[in-house]
């Protein structure tokens, strides 16, 4: 096992935290009526959790941008962060194949400064202008102290819930029930860390060059800023066409925390399957570079970052040229990265390294 304590994090102890919070979430589900709100597909590992109101079916599902706020505070850039917070959320919908419609923020911060509330909200507004999403409610508190961050300008946190539809394509939210052997694993290219990692990023730094390593980077190199703050690719929009065009995808991991190999088990454990996974798109160079720099195994790298790839599909090998065809129309890159198979184990291979994990 890793020690996560080198992130600064305890993966193991999250994610005990959650199936805890999932076993609370349990014992309300029977209480709702079944008319209105009922859950319907409560798989505890799924992006999102789908509800019933009478003949709709709605998908909802809640997240954050996490440490990645402190790198904006550092470099006083807060422009990027929009689209952080909707891929955060939006792809979590679109991984079991729901239509994100609309999302509500939560905005807590220390005291209130317009300038910097302005420039945040105007980049959620342009992210949800991508994804075709109405931002329908929200909430700026001023919580004092108990809000904290680096540097004097103001400090926040921010969170958002997204709502999505089934579409009328699908019966069922995609969970990964029609993966079988064979099948392809298709990846989309990430255009850096997106919003996951931070806090092992800010530890790097920190223990290379001191607390305040953010100046040293900015004067010796001018691309820190753009590689750490590299707004997150929303793959909502590519995941609807696919769907619209009658591409049967059978399962869908949004590589966040936890990395490929607990995201992509996550769709491949219904069946107690896995993948054999040899061409991936490869690290960033801005991942191998920071690797380097913190003495970072590969394990680890592949457990807290994307490694160049946010997002897996399974299809079947005959949906392989409607993927291409709709990827270069809609200026995403994809590859055809490996296969399922009949064992839960996933297997990464590269010029790098090999690792296995089994589940």
């Amino acid at each position: 096992m890793i020690d996560d304590m080198s992130s600064g994090l305890n993966i193991e102890k999250g994610n005990d935290c959650s199936e805890n919070a999932y076993d609370w979430a349990k014992t309300t589900f029977s209480n709702r009526p079944p008319k209105q709100g009922r859950i319907i597909a409560p798989y505890k590992k799924s992006y999102a959790s789908l509800l019933r109101f009478g003949d709709q079916k709605i998908g909802i599902t809640s997240d954050g941008i996490g440490t990645k706020i402190e790198i904006a505070e550092r470099f006083k850039k807060y422009d990027t962060l929009g689209f952080d917070l909707v891929a955060m959320v939006a792809d979590d919908l679109s991984s079991i194949g729901l239509e994100p419609t609309s999302i509500s923020n939560v905005l807590d911060v220390n005291r209130l400064e317009q300038p910097i509330i302005n420039t945040l909200l105007q980049g959620l507004a342009a992210a949800c202008d991508q994804t075709n999403m109405s931002i329908t409610g929200g909430e700026i508190a001023e919580l004092g102290n108990r809000v904290s961050g680096y540097g004097e300008q103001m400090h926040f946190n921010w969170a958002a819930t997204a709502i999505g539809a089934l579409p009328p394509q699908l019966n069922q939210p995609i969970e990964g029930l029609a993966i079988e052997t064979g099948q392809i694993v298709v990846a989309l290219k990430s255009n850096g860390f997106r919003s996951n990692g931070f806090s092992l990023i800010r530890k790097i730094m920190q223990e290379k060059y001191g607390a305040d390593w953010h100046e040293m980077a900015q004067s010796r190199s001018g691309t820190w800023i753009q590689e750490l703050l590299t707004p997150s690719k929303i793959y909502t929009p590519f995941i609807q066409a696919l769907m619209q065009s009658n591409t049967k995808i059978t399962g869908i991991a949004h590589i966040t925390g936890g990395g490929i190999f607990k995201n992509l088990s996550r769709i491949l454990g219904h069946n107690k399957l896995g993948a054999r996974l040899e061409y991936l798109f490869d690290p960033h160079p801005i991942m191998l570079r920071l690797m380097k720099l913190g003495e970072i195994s590969f394990e680890e790298a592949y457990l807290y970052w994307n490694m160049g790839n946010g997002m897996l599909l399974t299809v079947e090998e005959k949906e392989w040229d409607n993927v291409v065809a709709l990827a270069n129309k809609m200026n995403y890159q994809v590859r055809k990265a490996g296969v399922v198979t009949d064992q839960p184990l996933i297997t990464i291979k590269n010029k790098y390294t090999t690792l296995v994990e089994e589940y």
